[in-house]
């Protein structure tokens, strides 16, 4: 059986804005929210023609544990109109867009809402086990005395000591590593320098500079909070940074050996984004002109202590499927976790026994043409919303096919827990 076209009609996303060691001014519904409007009001059909709205995130707020539907109603789909949360780590925006294709492709859909939003910024603080078992004593004690007891044995260091949420989020349950001591393990398995890591950050730093300057980020929208302050553009790229600034940077996960630093990883960031998908029906229904159309996904697995190679594991079953080089795409978005480990895939693809031993394959797939890779920069300089970054690299690369006057393109992202996911789109 044919499966059915699954059209990308549109798309917006919020600033991504970077955590400044503090909440910042846009909880996640806001973000979703903003980016949802600006988006819909520019359609030729109403917000409650949807079948569904589908939204990824990672660390909803537990008053929007379903932020999907949370959503979907301050965008005004109606109640009528179904909204659902995913989840899947990093590639929750991914898996959001996956969702929708399946619901388009099974008939059940024709006209889907789908992104992802995280506002990692307003991460919970968390008390400790030590701090949640006092309390629980003191909800148990009667009497002034029980109670002037356990205020007697309350520890000042339990009290002024969280749990940093995001630092448990971010941290592999099964394997106990922090993803950026992951990404120090591919370092060291493929011969990665600090050098290298740096030069990749410098890179992006100035690919992003120099797309917002020539206008490539259109799919942005900009925010405006309570104050009348306008956020118009990603504010975490550093237009001036360098070898040498980087270079001053100490390793941040592994402080003895490492190479991992806060400048060549992503950024702590929050942000929004929204993509239209649409059957052909519906196409036709609405007079829509689809930006292009998602051709084939994919989702891999591997070892969680070597989650960063996920990419490598999701995109080449694709490849393999349409008979395609990796030079055969005219673009590719490899969302960038860690420098070192988008360093690490491209190694892998051309590393005779990985791709032997791992991927199966008879012979290394070669290089990717540093020229179709993330030619507007990454997550290092961008940020790295978990929610939301599969689907922004997945609308982005439609961007810079349609800019380009490429045909195919692959969006492929690594996934905390030992995951990949990828898809191909194609201009239409």
């Amino acid at each position: 059986m044919n499966k059915q076209a699954v059209y990308i009609v549109d798309g917006a996303r919020t600033p991504f804005l970077k955590a400044r060691n503090a909440p910042g001014p846009f909880s996640a519904g806001d973000l979703a929210t903003a980016a949802g409007g600006a988006l819909l009001v520019r359609q030729p059909f109403a917000a409650d023609e949807f079948d569904e709205v589908i939204l990824g995130c990672a660390s909803p707020s537990p008053d929007e544990v379903n932020i999907g539907r949370v959503a979907a109603l301050r965008m005004g789909c109606g109640h009528k109109v179904p909204g659902w949360t995913v989840m899947r780590n990093c590639a929750s925006g991914m898996q959001a867009l996956d969702s929708a294709i399946a619901n388009i492709q099974n008939g059940r859909s024709q006209l889907v809402l789908a992104g992802g939003v995280d506002a990692l910024s307003h991460a919970p603080l968390l008390y400790s086990k030590t701090m949640v078992l006092w309390f629980a004593k003191m909800a148990q004690a009667r009497s002034p005395g029980q109670k002037a007891a356990l205020f007697a044995k309350l520890s000042p260091t339990a009290l002024l000591s969280p749990v940093i949420g995001i630092m448990k989020g971010l941290t592999d349950p099964v394997v106990n590593l922090l993803m950026g001591q992951t990404a120090e393990n591919l370092a060291f398995r493929f011969g990665i320098t600090r050098e290298q890591m740096d030069e990749f950050s410098v890179r992006s730093h100035q690919r992003v500079a120099a797309g917002q300057d020539a206008g490539h980020y259109g799919e942005v929208v900009p925010l405006v909070d309570r104050d009348g302050k306008v956020y118009a553009a990603d504010d975490g790229v550093r237009r001036d940074s360098s070898m040498a600034a980087l270079a001053k940077l100490k390793p941040f996960f592994d402080r003895k050996y490492g190479n991992v630093t806060p400048g060549n990883s992503s950024q702590i960031t929050d942000g929004g984004v929204w993509l239209i998908l649409a059957s052909e029906e519906a196409v036709k229904r609405h007079g829509l002109q689809p930006l292009g159309r998602i051709v084939d996904s994919q989702w891999a697995a591997l070892d969680p202590a070597q989650m960063g190679l996920g990419p490598v594991h999701a995109a080449t079953p694709i490849l393999q499927r349409h008979k395609l080089g990796l030079n055969d795409l005219d673009a590719w978005e490899i969302n960038e976790a860690f420098a070192a480990q988008v360093l690490a895939c491209l190694a892998a693809w051309e590393d005779a026994a990985y791709c032997r031993d791992e991927l199966g394959l008879d012979a290394p797939l070669g290089a990717i043409d540093p020229d179709k890779l993330n030619v507007d920069g990454g997550a290092v300089a961008l940020g790295h919303p978990v929610g939301a970054s599969g689907a922004r690299i997945v609308l982005h690369v439609l961007q810079v096919l349609r800019r380009s006057g490429g045909k195919r393109g692959i969006a492929t992202i690594c996934i905390g827990g030992g995951q990949g996911g990828a898809m191909l789109v194609e201009t239409v």
